[in-house]
This record gives C-alpha cells, structure tokens and sequence, in this order.
C-alpha cells in the first residue's frame, strides 16, 4: 500500500535566498513531475557565513556527493560542528530553524530528499500510533546507515516520471526511518552507562553556577543528548534537567541554613539568573519562599 500525499504539503526553503547559497541542477518536482517525493540535486558555493535554513514539516535528508567542508549548525544552542563529506548522510529535524556557516572547497555538491510530513504522520499510525521522535532518528543516523544512503543515490539517479514511483519510494524511505532510526537503541554496557553517569552528576555538582545546557554535558561525558537523557533516566529517575534543577535547590537550602549569604549570592552560587528566579523555584519546591525558609 502506498501513503498519497499532496504536492503543497512540501514547501522547502520558503523565506530562503536559495540563488546566494546553491545552484539547482535537478529538481523532481519539474524535471521528473513527481508529486509525492522532492528529490534535488545541488552545487554549492564554497564559503557560507550564517546561512539561515527556515523550519520546514518534512523530513530532509542531505547527502554529500563530493566536496569537503568543515559544517557549523546552531540550532537554539551552541556551534556544533562536523564534516561535510560524501556519504555522510544527515536528517534535518522538522520544525527547527538552524543557521549553517561554513568553509569548503569548489566541489561542493549534494543530493537531498524531502519526504512530506502527511507521508510521515500516516505511516507512523500505521505502525502503531507513536510519536515520531525526529531528534532521535537525526542522532541514529549519525552512526550511518549504508542501505538508506543507497536509496538516496538511487533516488537521485531514477529517470521514472510515474509519481507511482516516488510514492512508494517515500512510503519505503518513511518505515525504513521509523522503524530503523526512532526506536531506542540496544544500551552498552551497564557498567560504561554508569560511570557516564557519575560523571555527568559530578559535573552538575561543580558546575551549579554555570549556565549548562544538555548538550553540555553530555557532550562533557562524551554521549549523543539522545542516549544520554535515556541512559540518565534509567538509572536516576529522573530527566537531567529535573535533577540539575533539585542539585541546585538543594544547595540553595544548605547555603540559607548555613551560611549569612545574602539570597542574591546564593542565586548566583545556585545558577538561577537572578534572585527572583531563585525564589520562584524554591517556592515550587519547598512551599515557601528562601527569607521564610532562613527565618524558620
């Protein structure tokens, strides 16, 4: 059974200055009429410095076909950085904005597949209803996957102009995902998950002033943030972030009951922005604010 879906559920690059960036030289949609599956192949210029990609409902696969380059991507965080090479086959995750920027060389090209969101959400109900979890399937999919980059290459390669053809093929494409790349990964070892742990829990501890963010600390104990809020909430109970936060309130307590701090310096002790972010979170979690908690 093939998933129809609309030409218009796929609107890439839209707020997108495509012509600074890349040359088309394939596109299905005009070259091969196809409906259902955007494939396009592309040249790129060799230096790019805060290339915005807008956030788009459809799953996008980015296949270098030659060239190298070393790739920053920002999302909502830091500067993450990779190699652009061929065959490193990347998901862009729906509805996030990223900025690119870049420097390469002149062979710079690409092979990229859109595959629509309709397409996506339809074959997920079909294998049983759950939330697609993109983040997950982008950080799999670093690890490769040599049979989904040959489909892309094949993709980029078919002279077919039935839309037939790219019906079936996004409808392939989209279980390969979901059930390859959105499930959890088989854990290693208990032992090598617990001492990431410990690590990650010592560097919350030394850190509590410090404004740390997830991809922080599981980069500090070297785990993709997939696996490392999995692997973290195996074995505390808790998501790193609920942790971190108790970490920190915990603290806050011992410094107000031990010391004559003032509730400014705790705060920045602590790593809430300002004293007023502190009382907020210490009423939530103790039921009183911290001046009623130093007085008791």
């Amino acid at each position: 059974m093939v998933f129809r879906s609309e030409r218009f559920d796929l609107q890439p690059y839209v707020g997108f200055d495509m012509a600074r960036y890349v040359r088309r030289t394939y596109c299905s949609w005009e070259d091969s009429g196809w409906q259902s599956l955007l494939v396009q192949r592309f040249d790129h210029v060799p230096v790019a410095e805060d290339m915005e990609m807008p956030a788009t409902a459809d799953l996008h696969l980015v296949l270098p076909a030659s060239g190298r380059a070393v790739m920053e991507t920002r999302g909502e965080g830091r500067w993450n950085r990779s190699d652009w090479r061929p065959g490193r086959l990347t998901l862009a995750v729906p509805g996030k904005r990223v900025l690119h920027r870049y420097r390469g060389d002149e062979s710079m090209r690409s092979l990229q597949v859109h595959i629509p969101g309709t397409t996506v959400e339809s074959i997920a109900t079909r294998l049983g209803g759950r939330a697609v979890d993109h983040e997950a399937m982008a950080a799999s999919l670093t690890e490769g996957d040599p049979l989904l980059g040959e489909l892309v290459r094949a993709l980029g390669n078919a002279s077919e102009e039935d839309d037939l053809y790219a019906e079936s093929a996004a409808a392939f494409l989209t279980v390969h995902l979901l059930t390859r790349h959105a499930l959890k990964p088989s854990p290693p070892r208990a032992g090598r998950e617990d001492a990431r742990v410990r690590a990650a829990v010592a560097m919350m501890r030394e850190r509590l002033a410090d404004p740390l963010s997830l991809a922080d600390i599981a980069g500090g104990v070297h785990l993709s943030v997939y696996h490392f809020i999995r692997v973290f909430k195996e074995k505390t109970g808790e998501t790193p972030h609920r942790f971190l936060a108790r970490l920190r309130l915990e603290e806050a307590q011992r410094l107000l009951r031990d010391t004559d701090l003032s509730v400014a310096r705790i705060a920045r002790r602590c790593g809430f922005a300002t004293p007023g972010a502190l009382s907020a979170a210490f009423l939530r979690h103790t039921g009183v604010r911290p001046s009623d908690y130093r007085n008791s």
